[in-house]
Order: C-alpha cells, then sequence, then structure tokens
C-alpha cells in the first residue's frame, strides 16, 4: 500500500511538474514578444535621440539586444524551464569570428546573441516587418536575406569590419529525423571572405522546440542545453592553387556537413 501510495505521488508531482513548465515556457515567450514591442516602442527610439551617430547607435543597440536575450535565457533557466552548459566560450571574445552552428531549436539564435559580444547575422525577410521583432532588427542593422546578391558582400563587410556574424547554415531547424542537410551560402562567405570558421555545436536533451514542434509540447522532464564552442576550421586547406571558388565552397559545405552529422550523432 505504500509503494502504491508513493508511485501516486510521484506521478502527481512530475504531472505538476510539467504544467508548471508549459505555464513556464509560455511565460517566457511572452515576455520574450513584450520584450521586443518594448525595445521598438521605448527604448529604440531613446536611442536614436540621444546617439546620433549610426554605427555607435548599432553598436549601443547590439549591447542592448545581448543583454535582453540573456536576461531571457536566465528567466528561463530560472523558472525551470531549462538548463544549459557552455562549452569553450573563450573562443568567442575574439573578433571578426564566422560562427557555424547547427539548429536544433527554435531559441538557438537567442542563446549565441546572448553570449556573442558584436554579433551579426542574417535574419529573414518577414522579421522586419514583425511586430515583436522589427524594432531590434532594424535599431541592430542585422543583414536580411532579401538582398539576393549583395548578401555576400555584406556578410563579408561585416566580419572585416571586426563583427562576429552568426549563421545557421542549414538555413532552418533540423528536422526531428536529425537528418543535417547545408546550404552553400556559409561555405561561399569562408572561401570569398577568406576567413576561417568557428563551430558551435548545440545539442538539447531531450529534443524541444524542434522543427514542427509546439511550444506548448514541453518534454517530460526540463532539458539540458550543451553549447559548445569547437576549435577553428581553416579556410586554407579547401582552397588550393588554381581551384575555383565555387569547387571550395562546394567541398567545404560537404566537409562541414559530415561534421555537424558527426557531431549531431555523437550528442544525440
Amino acid at each position: 500500500m505504500s509503494q502504491t501510495n508513493n508511485g501516486y505521488g510521484r506521478a502527481m508531482l512530475e504531472g505538476m511538474n510539467r504544467y508548471w513548465r508549459v505555464f513556464a515556457t509560455g511565460l517566457s515567450f511572452a515576455t520574450f514578444g513584450l520584450g521586443g514591442v518594448l525595445l521598438w516602442a521605448l527604448v529604440f527610439p531613446v536611442l536614436n535621440l540621444l546617439v546620433l551617430q549610426q554605427e555607435r547607435r548599432t553598436e549601443w543597440a547590439r549591447v542592448i539586444i545581448r543583454r535582453s536575450f540573456r536576461g531571457f535565457v536566465g528567466l528561463m533557466k530560472g523558472l525551470g524551464v531549462l538548463r544549459y552548459e557552455l562549452i569553450g566560450l573563450e573562443r568567442l571574445e575574439r573578433g571578426g569570428l564566422l560562427i557555424l552552428a547547427n539548429h536544433p531549436t527554435l531559441i538557438d539564435t537567442v542563446f549565441l546573441m546572448a553570449f556573442v559580444k558584436r554579433a551579426d547575422c542574417i535574419v529573414k525577410s518577414h522579421l522586419w516587418n514583425n511586430p515583436f521583432t522589427r524594432g531590434p532588427v532594424r535599431a541592430a542593422s542585422y543583414i536580411s536575406n532579401a538582398q539576393g546578391t549583395e548578401l555576400l558582400d555584406a556578410c563579408i563587410t561585416s566580419l572585416r569590419a571586426g563583427n562576429n556574424l552568426i549563421v545557421f547554415p542549414e538555413g532552418t531547424r533540423t528536422p526531428a529525423n536529425g537528418a543535417i542537410t547545408l546550404k552553400r551560402g556559409a561555405a561561399n562567405i569562408a572561401v570569398r571572405g577568406a576567413c576561417a570558421v568557428t563551430p558551435v555545436v548545440i545539442s538539447c536533451v531531450p529534443p524541444t522546440l524542434g522543427k514542427g514542434d509546439k511550444w506548448w509540447r514541453v518534454p517530460e522532464r526540463f532539458v539540458q542545453f550543451r553549447i559548445e564552442v569547437k576549435e577553428d576550421i581553416p579556410f586554407q586547406q579547401f582552397v588550393a592553387a588554381g581551384r575555383s571558388e565555387v569547387m571550395a565552397a562546394r567541398d567545404l559545405t560537404d566537409y562541414l556537413q559530415q561534421y555537424f552529422t558527426k557531431e549531431n550523432q555523437h550528442h544525440a
């Protein structure tokens, strides 16, 4: 009888914990959305008045966003939604980095933007008009993927200015089956910009907030994020004498796909 009661009590506590994490996740995302609106409506207009120089204004906007995202990550951790582990973060203290990461969850961008100084990123064009994101995106002068043929040049210019460019070479979140397929754009940036790749491997156990997942379908227990900054991958080995940039980008893409696939399988 005692064992039955203990089992019932344990199941009840686990159920209550799960309901709490559903509520806490919803609260976190609501706070994120509200924060985006407040930044757009209040913070960045004041910043525009106080800082007249465009470059300095962009720099301050990015600092505000980084600290806001750090607060959001801290909120999710404090509410018991997730825990996280950062490994090799000191490698991101440099400038002019091309940071390539796999993309298992909805909040990967938030994690990286929270901990990378002078971060720049490629933003989907629809986010420029989204009421929850357009304020931060426009104030920080992030790179829009609607730039077409100018996109590659904009990325290289950002890197040469000392910014740390965050790119998810899959272009979207990794599908549920875990199959990683990279687009060639990130490799083109590395080859044409003569820039090493700084890989970041992100894992989330148990899986949540993946492609097609609803935010309220939380796992049975809290999730553990692991974000590891790996050693740089030099571009020179792919740019042999006489090889075209197209071939070099193709080979680098193939290498990175095998690299991230292997890392993803290792942490699955």
